[in-house]
């Protein structure tokens, strides 16, 4: 094994993946990589745009970017791919909390959009929209949902060709049964059951997407991902067509090949 604990280097199709030894590697690996391209757009442009998923499989990335002193928070713009509808403002499950929590808290970003929950969820869709629409997005840092979902991306409404960037959608079983095996919430009755979500041709719009897909809950996910065909009942297999997307995995969500 390598010092940086990489075990395997290839490309499915476009999709270019990276297999590390544990959790702790690929955090190391995602924020190496990541930070080396805001540096890069920072000084090329003077500012950046990046929209964040919030999620535990994130953590130890997150962790490592916020340790990062070189970058210049300040002209960085951010933004997050999804949102609970009707959980109270200060209620620690949002995403919005989590990210605030995780990251923005601790770094300090020049503009933070966050989506709001609590606002009319059509008018909350434009707005974010527009907003995503002011300039080109440079950075997605994702991930992959046990249902193979990206975003709130389910498999019963995800769309290769939205036409919204934004869009209400009514979250599955799968997903939901995900945010209590996270620890996110203490029963399956505690879960939204709708929320605003980016959609993917939104998020795959962006310059570069950094997908970070830890754990053995992944395992099946992201074997269809790789292996299956392309088709939204694993939403995250639209992966495989982008060549500016790099997928971060460590050997539990790899699995044996």
């Amino acid at each position: 094994m390598s010092e940086t604990g990489l075990k395997l280097s290839r490309k499915y199709d476009k999709l270019q993946v990276e297999v590390y030894e544990n959790r702790a590697y690929l955090g190391k690996a995602a924020c190496k990589e990541g930070s080396e391209r805001i540096l890069e757009i920072l000084k090329k442009k003077g500012s950046a745009r990046m929209i964040f998923a919030a999620a535990p499989s994130a953590n130890e990335f997150l962790e490592e970017l916020t340790k990062v002193k070189e970058i210049d928070w300040s002209k960085i713009t951010v933004f997050h791919m999804d949102e609970y509808i009707g959980l109270p403002a200060n209620a620690p499950q949002t995403f919005s909390n989590f990210l605030k929590r995780s990251i923005f808290d601790k770094v300090n970003p020049g503009t933070i959009h966050l989506i709001d929950g609590q606002n009319d969820p059509e008018k909350e869709c434009a707005r974010y929209g527009a907003l995503l629409n002011e300039a080109p997005i440079d950075i997605v840092f994702m991930g992959i949902g046990e249902n193979g979902h990206i975003a709130f991306n389910d498999p019963p409404v995800a769309d290769f060709n939205d036409p919204f960037d934004a869009k209400v959608v009514e979250l599955d079983a799968v997903c939901r049964r995900q945010q209590v095996n996270d620890g996110c919430f203490d029963s399956l009755d505690e879960v939204p059951t709708h929320a605003i979500t980016l959609t993917i041709p939104a998020l795959l719009r962006s310059d570069k997407q950094y997908c970070i897909v830890p754990g053995p809950t992944k395992k099946e996910a992201v074997s269809k991902t790789l292996y299956g065909p392309i088709t939204t009942e694993c939403p995250a297999s639209i992966l495989r067509t982008q060549s500016s997307c790099t997928l971060f995995l460590d050997i539990d969500s790899y699995g044996e090949k």
